[in-house]
């Protein structure tokens, strides 16, 4: 059972949220490569996860009865290589090795490098098919945890998706939540001009899925939402979280040219300041 989430926790979540979209310019610019726009946008949900909803040990990562977090678009993984820094699950100066040679922390995330990856990541489509596998696998053996998939968008426009959404749904896999990314972005443009999604509500409600949305940079709602999507029976759940790319960063937000590239020095100096600024207004309007 995911607990009700109070004020005080909920100021916690926000700034720890902010410190996370800090240490991901930092991170980026360390390593001089990789993506800066859907990390920044999926900070708040990344935080979420990790600090409040999932039933995790990152002191023991194999804890049997864990809740799985599978992550299908893992480009986006310096957000949850800094999340599992701070949650615990390796040490914080390790992010300065993001994408180097040798390093634990590739690219797009490598299973058995790191204590607490469920799957490796790189061709997009697959994450919810590697799921529903483990969700499938937990009713079969009368497991209590859940599976939670972050995907991205974009992702929707492989056909590997809707198989998946089918298989799910015949098997009534209420055990498994996916979360979609919706940030109307991908590499080469916004998706409604690349390949249109809408509606992707009614998509997912078509293949008899429980459809969720939820504001992404809304903590609490999203948390609430979760909740909901955890109390529903004989059919999987899906959560729609509409999120803005390059979050709390003006110069990125809403620029799909943002999607693969990191930020500079003067840019990065930029965007922490920015950041810095947004961290001192929230402890300003909660003291």
């Amino acid at each position: 059972m995911i607990d009700e989430l109070l004020e005080t926790k909920l100021v916690e979540l926000e700034k720890k949220a902010v410190k996370i979209r800090e240490m991901i310019i930092e991170t980026l610019l360390e390593a001089g490569s990789g993506h800066s726009a859907g990390p920044l946008g999926m900070a708040d949900i990344f935080c979420a996860f990790y600090f409040h909803i999932l039933n995790h040990d990152p002191k023991n990562p194999d804890w049997p009865e864990r809740d799985r977090l599978v992550l299908s678009n893992g480009h986006i993984c310096p957000v949850r290589y800094v999340s599992m820094a701070l949650a615990g699950y390796f040490p914080v100066e390790e992010l300065k090795t993001l994408r180097k040679i040798d390093s634990r922390l590739q690219g797009h995330p490598h299973r058995t490098s790191l204590p607490g990856l469920e799957t490796t990541s790189g061709p997009l489509g697959e994450g919810i098919s590697q799921a529903i596998g483990m969700a499938l696998a937990a009713k079969l053996d009368g497991a209590p945890h859940r599976i939670y998939c972050l995907t991205s968008d974009g992702e929707h426009q492989e056909g590997n998706t809707w198989e998946a959404a089918m298989f799910a749904a015949r098997n009534k896999l209420d055990n498994l939540t996916v979360v979609v990314d919706r940030n109307n972005i991908q590499i080469d443009g916004f998706t409604e001009d690349v390949m249109p999604l809408e509606s992707l509500r009614a998509k997912y409600e078509a293949f008899n899925w429980e459809v969720f949305e939820a504001d992404g940079h809304n903590i609490k709602m999203f948390v609430d939402t979760i909740r909901e999507a955890v109390a529903v029976h004989q059919r999987p759940s899906v959560v729609i979280a509409h999120t803005i790319p390059g979050r709390g960063v003006d110069f990125m937000e809403n620029k799909f040219e943002w999607h693969g590239k990191p930020p500079n020095a003067e840019e990065a100096k930029k965007a922490l300041d920015e950041l810095r600024t947004l961290q001192g207004k929230i402890e300003s309007e909660h003291q």
